[in-house]
């Protein structure tokens, strides 16, 4: 590629970083202000009385509601010299329910790093998958999500 940035040594020096872990402990209040905002009246996620008699057997969390830890991020081992950054799409994998009382633990790994040149020039495409823990060590969900610096 004519404006190649990545070497190959800087492509394996990235690939299996991770962040640091990002903690969260669920509230029910926290739950159902999620809810609202996102103007989701589902009673699973803001009715205690209705959800006791769903399937989980209580309030619980949308699947959404683990975009609220923020950013989950790996450092790259090098200077990024593009500071304009796009959202190239997620993927969720939902395991168990996040319930109130939860400890939320994500950690995000770096899964693959490449460059293309695109008609603004090189663009840096990093896959990251996001594991998302609770306090019994069970994977509740799994985000894995591409983001593009140009």
């Amino acid at each position: 590629m004519a404006n190649s940035f990545l070497t190959d040594k800087m492509i394996k020096d990235t690939i299996g970083r991770q962040s640091p872990p990002v903690r969260l402990n669920v509230e029910t209040g926290a739950i159902i202000k999620f809810a609202q905002a996102i103007d989701d009246s589902n009673p699973m996620w803001n009715d205690e009385a209705a959800a006791r008699s769903g399937p989980n057997g209580g309030i619980v969390a949308p699947p959404t509601f683990l975009r609220s830890l923020g950013q989950v991020r790996a450092d790259f081992p090098f200077d990024m010299p593009f500071d304009r950054a796009l959202d190239g799409g997620s993927d969720w994998e939902y395991f168990f329910p996040v319930r109130p009382g939860d400890d939320i633990t994500a950690i995000a790994t770096i899964i693959d790093i490449n460059e293309r040149e695109g008609r603004l020039g090189t663009m840096i495409f990093t896959k990251t998958t996001v594991e998302y823990k609770n306090q019994l060590a069970q994977t509740v969900a799994t985000q894995t999500n591409t983001s593009i610096r140009y």
